[in-house]
């Protein structure tokens, strides 16, 4: 759980963001080939661009880059000026029409804003939803239109900076004349530049204008909020026209495209595009980009795991000629280990002429971060085979890898080597050796180095704790939280968490709550999200759902665990109006998302809505994940559409024991034993290796098949060929299948034969087909050993009241009743039934209770 906290779900995002990126390039290449439906369009949904060819789309939104609009103003200026309008122009003009009348809705807007609703925030649950909607009449405007008056953004933000004075109105007059008047300026700017000071590569605050007017001393900034939007692409073109005529800002343009502070500062504001085609500009222009700016945009990629557009950055690195950098390769490096793409990071690392600490480094993380210990282990030996002694960093990177597949051997090994190299009182590399030891299941040896730290931080603390919580040791985690608490060391979120996995009980979670909440860590959403998984994994989900109400910020692991909770415990409706809620708040889904509502779905029968979720999936383009297809298979095995589930199942790339097991418990649960035999053995001779809810499942679908021989015979296979170790619910399985063939003293012999003490749910089973073929000795044996462990177990009663009744004995019936009364199960007077803690039974003919399957 805590490994899905840290994850992110913008994948879906990012590939949409690329798409429209590509499509919005090949548009400005040659917009005359796109049909420009922005501005007749009827429904929102409708694309705004549409290729005149390939018939490809994009709807103008959030997903488009920032320069589009820019590009776009500046084509629709062009169209206008420009006598005869060419194809490229006339498919970008602006419908004077629609503008006219956008201008129309904005000044009634800008008169009484209190007649209008503001979605913009929270209200605005759909992104191409209206940003304000009129209360009564059925008008709707949207923001960064580009039929947008240009003094919009200028009177939206005045009547912001007003509202926030506590001013009930604001100056729409004076702004509406700024806003004319700095159009005006940049309108003479352009017609001759030469009337104007060029300040922006000299001036020493952003308050000095980045032009200025030689006589009147008018400022211009390119960064103001009264510009129109089409001023940065037009100087922009400026500066590029001015550079190939040899004007004399041609010295100048390298500083203005290759300062790298613009190209961080772009990467650092989230404009990944932008930063992106600023550098694709400057090669195209033979610009050198200075290293630092490829830099940026990397590690901008590497947060984003944007790997398309890392892909991008590398091309334009090896097409720049710095590839041979190893600075610039070591963060390619990284961007492509961050983006999940290890071999690409091999490539890189590969091609490298030279190797640092740092190559090696990176490359060795890459590995490590994706479960892939051995090769991090050995490329470690490498670096040190080739004469580079590795430093605080590598040892930390490697251990991590020693961690993640428990290689005891080699981290003492390695830590050996740290105390032979100013390493071993390191505090991150001591922290590093106590996760190292507490994760491969040396506990006392961390706490050795702990003990030994001279130095120690939270976290330090945190990895102790943590090997405590999984090795079970509870008490002693929370005993050294104490502990570090009294010295003064404060914990952060994720003490807590560690510190909550290490609770065994509903009241040891309790109180690790009281102190989050003294901590004031409970709003934390790492934190808050645990809170929310563990309490509802121990059924308490009164207090998941307040913790969850509570917290300030949900990310989808927050709602998946609440929607978990609620399937785990049967409440599928309350699931699926979760999920509901979720889908209105712009959540978007993950594949954990879609497994807990699924699950949902698969507990209440409900096949309608859990074909609708597989429609999501589909669209989602989850449904090839193995961990979706199976919940996909429990899901319509379920609900009994065995049909849909084969189908599925068939259509997997990959199957799993989860899958298999899903499918065959399917048919188990049809009662179709023999299906479930060919199942097993389709699956075994593929090389999937049935685990113990595999072969419970088979089991049961035996028993109701009345396949005795073929179950008694997977059951010893089981335990001798196969090295599974039967648990009780095997055993209470393997008694029904006795019993329900008639052999109740075989059953019984079994029973008494087993290695492990017999629970409630196997002696049930065989009251239950004492009842079922009338055999009051052996009901009466069972009942009594039922009742030894469960004193109150209603059912047992009515079952043993059946079978006297049957053979005829109402003394001892009416004997078993008062044995009712005496225990606390109580009689309903004038009816055939027996009530226990308000729950009402029915002295009628009642089958075995057993477990068929366990949950997949």
């Amino acid at each position: 759980m805590a490994a899905e906290i840290w994850m992110t779900s913008s994948l879906v995002e990012d590939r949409q963001a690329a798409r429209v990126g590509q499509l919005c390039k090949r548009f400005s290449w040659d917009p005359s080939q796109w049909w420009d439906k922005g501005f007749d369009k009827g429904n929102p949904e409708a694309p705004d661009f549409k290729h005149k060819t390939t018939k490809k789309a994009w709807i103008n939104d959030r997903f488009s880059p920032s320069w589009l609009q820019a590009k776009l103003v500046t084509l629709t200026l062009t169209s206008s000026s420009s006598s005869s309008s060419s194809s490229s122009s006339s498919s970008c003009q602006i419908s004077t029409g629609q503008a006219f009348r956008r201008k129309q809705l904005w000044e009634e807007f800008f008169s009484d804003p209190s007649q209008w609703w503001d979605n913009r925030s929270e209200h605005k649950r759909n992104p191409r939803s209206p940003d304000f909607k009129h209360k009564t009449a059925k008008k709707a405007l949207w923001i960064d239109r580009r039929f947008d008056p240009p003094w919009v953004h200028a009177r939206l933000a005045a009547m912001v900076e007003c509202q926030e004075q506590g001013q009930s109105g604001f100056p729409m007059p004076e702004i509406s004349g700024r806003v004319v008047r700095t159009e005006q300026l940049w309108q003479e700017f352009f017609s001759d530049p030469s009337q104007w000071w060029d300040n922006r590569f000299v001036k020493k605050s952003p308050k000095y204008p980045d032009f200025r007017h030689k006589s009147t001393h008018e400022g211009l900034w390119i960064e103001g909020f009264l510009n129109p939007p089409w001023v940065k692409a037009k100087v922009a073109s400026m500066i590029l026209d001015q550079m190939h005529s040899g004007g004399r800002l041609r010295s100048r343009v390298p500083n203005f495209f290759g300062n790298c502070d613009n190209v961080n500062k772009l990467c650092q504001e989230g404009q990944l595009e932008e930063a992106l085609h600023m550098v694709e500009l400057m090669v195209q222009q033979n610009i050198q980009a200075p290293i630092n700016a490829y830099v940026g945009l990397l590690k901008r990629c590497a947060r984003r795991k944007a790997l398309t557009e890392g892909k991008q950055v590398h091309a334009l690195v090896v097409e720049s000629g710095l590839s041979s950098d190893i600075f610039l390769a070591n963060t390619l490096i990284d961007m492509y280990a961050k983006c999940g793409s290890v071999l690409d990071a091999r490539k890189v690392f590969n091609t490298m002429p030279e190797h640092n600490v740092f190559s090696w480094t990176a490359i060795i993380s890459a590995y490590a971060d994706h479960g892939q210990g051995e090769e991090a282990i050995s490329l470690f030996h490498k670096m040190q085979q080739t004469g580079i002694a590795p430093d605080i960093v590598a040892f930390v990177v490697v251990l991590k890898a020693c961690a993640s597949i428990s290689a005891l051997e080699q981290g003492k090994q390695l830590h050996s080597q740290i105390v032979k190299s100013h390493f071993e009182s390191d505090v991150i590399v001591g922290s590093a050796l106590v996760d190292m030891y507490a994760k491969c299941g040396d506990i006392e040896h961390a706490r050795q180095v702990f003990n030994n730290m001279h130095e120690r931080n939270v976290m330090s603390w945190n990895a102790m704790i943590a090997g405590y919580a999984q090795q079970g040791l509870g008490k002693q985690a929370f005993a050294l939280y104490e502990q570090m608490r009294k010295e003064d060391m404060q914990p952060n979120n994720a003490t807590y968490v560690v510190l909550l996995k290490a609770c065994a009980s509903l009241g040891a979670l309790r109180h690790i709550h009281s102190h989050i909440l003294k901590s004031g860590f409970e709003s934390d959403v790492i934190v808050g999200t645990t809170l929310v998984d563990l309490y509802a994994k121990c059924g308490s989900l009164e207090h998941a759902r307040q913790v969850f109400r509570n917290m300030r910020e949900r990310n989808v692991v927050s709602w998946n665990a609440m929607i978990a909770g609620y399937a785990q415990q049967g409440l599928g409706k309350e699931a699926l109006a979760l999920y509901e809620e979720m889908k209105q708040e712009g959540m978007q889904s993950d594949e954990f998302t879609y497994v807990a509502v699924l699950k949902a779905c698969a507990s209440i029968a409900y096949l309608e809505q859990g074909k609708q979720i597989h429609s999501y999936i589909i669209k989602s383009r989850f449904e090839s994940d193995v961990i979706v297809g199976s919940a996909l298979v429990d899901m319509y095995a379920k609900c009994g559409c065995l049909e849909h589930a084969r189908q599925v199942f068939n259509n997997m790339h990959e199957r799993d024991v989860v899958s298999w097991t899903a499918m065959i418990a399917g048919y188990a649960q049809e009662g179709l034993g023999k299906e479930s035999l060919r199942l097993l053995e389709h699956m075994q001779k593929e090389g999937t290796k049935p685990n113990a809810v595999t072969y419970l499942s088979v089991l049961s679908a035996c028993s109701h098949s009345g396949l005795i021989d073929e179950g008694c015979h997977l059951f010893n296979s089981m335990c001798e060929d196969h090295g599974v170790t039967p648990t009780v619910d095997h055993y209470a399985c393997m008694v029904d299948l006795l019993g329900r063939a008639g052999c109740l003293a075989d059953a019984e012999d079994f029973i008494n034969q087993m290695p492990i003490p017999p629970d409630a749910v196997v002696w049930m089973a065989l009251l239950g087909a004492a009842r079922n073929h009338n055999h009051v000795e052996i009901g009466r044996r069972a009942f009594d050993c039922v009742v030894k462990l469960e004193p109150e177990n209603a059912t047992a009663y009515v079952l043993l009241s059946n079978i006297y009744a049957a053979a005829g004995r109402s003394d001892e019936v009416a004997r078993m009743r008062k044995d009712m009364d005496i225990v606390g199960v109580k009689q309903m007077h004038g009816c055939n039934c027996i009530e226990v803690d308000n729950q009402v039974h029915t002295f009628a003919d009642c089958d075995a209770t057993y477990p068929q399957s366990k949950e997949i």
